[in-house]
């Protein structure tokens, strides 16, 4: 058995990280825009004003997508570049590059798949107070619905938002991430609660528009394993994945208090109790607009710990000195995305895309002109053959998304990662395909069959 005949492979890419160009084509000001200004936040205090200059190099980036014969590119809107003040005045010149890089995917043969919202909020909306401001649902709909109504006509998929754990938790829990705010708990369940009745109001916006749409979402988490295939191990795994709390730093990253909202209709049990006082007041109807209908669920996965049945329902796994590691120092897991999707399949009951998953990697322009990227190789064959023992065991995954086409601006590490399957030398701009770029053309051509 392998994968299905309609499985899509793609890679992604954020517009932040990627378009350059912040101060053309009538493009407003964003969060990230400030917060790279503000020394100390960013890696040597790099920014994002040039960073691959997709915004005019996305012919030639195209190209290279069909060279790697992907079948579908994953790419977000930047808010800003469409709506300068987040809602009002539409930017002609934002939704004309958005339309002829489209329309250049569809020429080549390359599925869009739209992501609405990649982080970076218009920093006029921010100044009314971003996510806390009870209007920013509606802000949010009106946005998707420009969107749609542009680009529904060639367009059909369609995924709100991108790890709304790392863009409130990260950036307002935190600090580490723009707005750069750290904010109390009571604030940050209100955002929290207004991101997913944004969420469902987009994906009713959406409809109402392209009839056809295909609608998902893409939140993230660390994910989890068993330490053996015992019973009490697997259903310890499963518990630690959907507990509420499993980065003492950062309580919103976790997986229900997002996802059960938006898939089952309602906050969990426990974390009601737990939040009692800092809850956020729910309307007469507020979980019937979050809980939208999906046609997919989306989830980033990079990594995960191992679990094992204890006194207290389970244990984390202590990692042994030395373990491997990427070059951003994330461990290498590959067992997490078998275990994390076949959770996610049997709690949400959704089709399953991976929207994300890739590794760091200490990548160089050889001697021989050339990128050789072994390690990342290993770890996208370890990774995807994980996942295709998932498919083999009845998960239903349509899609996986490489991160990324390309190095890019790695938000507060600047350009000190590289993710890409293409080397970007952001002097000359000049894009190499590394190896693991081929290596990934030949499983998309087999469609994984060189994956055993």
């Amino acid at each position: 058995m392998s994968f299905p005949k309609d499985f899509v492979w793609g890679a992604a890419t954020a517009s932040y990280q990627v378009e350059g160009a912040l101060n053309e084509g009538g493009r407003g000001l964003s969060i990230w825009d400030d917060f790279c200004n503000t020394p100390g936040k960013i890696f040597s205090n790099q920014n994002a004003e040039e960073a691959c200059d997709h915004f005019h190099k996305y012919n030639e980036d195209v190209k290279l997508m069909k060279d790697l014969e992907l079948q579908a590119y994953r790419f977000s809107i930047a808010w800003p570049r469409i709506l300068p003040n987040g809602f009002g005045e539409i930017n002609e010149e934002g939704l004309d590059f958005y339309d002829k890089l489209i329309n250049e995917l569809l020429e080549k043969g390359i599925t869009p798949y739209i992501t609405l919202f990649h982080w970076d909020l218009p920093f006029e909306l921010h100044k009314l107070g971003g996510w806390m401001n009870p209007e920013s649902p509606k802000w949010f709909a009106n946005y998707a619905k420009i969107v749609a109504q542009r680009f529904g006509d060639r367009v059909k998929n369609f995924i709100t938002f991108n790890e709304p754990q790392c863009f409130i938790g990260l950036g307002y829990v935190t600090g580490e991430h723009a707005p750069g705010i750290c904010m109390s708990r009571k604030c940050t369940l209100q955002m929290a609660h207004n991101v997913m009745l944004a969420h469902g109001l987009a994906v009713q916006a959406i409809r109402s528009v392209v009839k056809d749409a295909k609608i998902g979402y893409a939140p993230t988490g660390g994910g989890t394993y068993p330490l053996s295939n015992s019973t009490e191990d697997i259903e310890a795994a499963r518990e630690a994945y959907f507990q509420l709390m499993p980065n003492p730093k950062n309580y919103l990253w976790t997986v229900p208090w997002w996802s059960d909202p938006v898939m089952l209709g309602h906050y969990p049990e426990e974390g009601v109790k737990l939040y009692e006082k800092d809850m956020p007041k729910i309307g007469q109807d507020d979980m019937k607009i979050i809980s939208q209908p999906l046609d997919y669920y989306g989830q980033n996965i990079y990594n995960g710990i191992g679990i094992s049945a204890g006194k207290d329902g389970f244990e984390w796994e202590i990692r042994k000195e030395g373990y491997t590691k990427t070059a951003c120092n994330w461990p290498v897991t590959p067992q997490c995305i078998y275990w994390s999707i076949k959770f996610l399949y049997e709690r949400y009951k959704k089709p399953i895309i991976i929207t994300e998953n890739g590794m760091s990697a200490h990548d160089c322009i050889s001697i021989d002109g050339k990128v050789h990227d072994p390690n990342r190789i290993d770890y996208m064959y370890r990774y995807i053959a994980a996942m295709k023992k998932a498919v083999e065991d009845g998960v239903d995954i349509k899609a996986y998304f490489a991160w990324s086409l390309m190095d890019n601006f790695e938000w507060s590490n600047g350009y000190n990662e590289r993710f890409g399957l293409t080397y970007v030398d952001y002097e000359t701009q000049q894009r190499i395909i590394k190896d693991s770029g081929y290596w990934f053309k030949d499983v998309i051509k087999s469609n994984g069959e060189n994956i055993k």
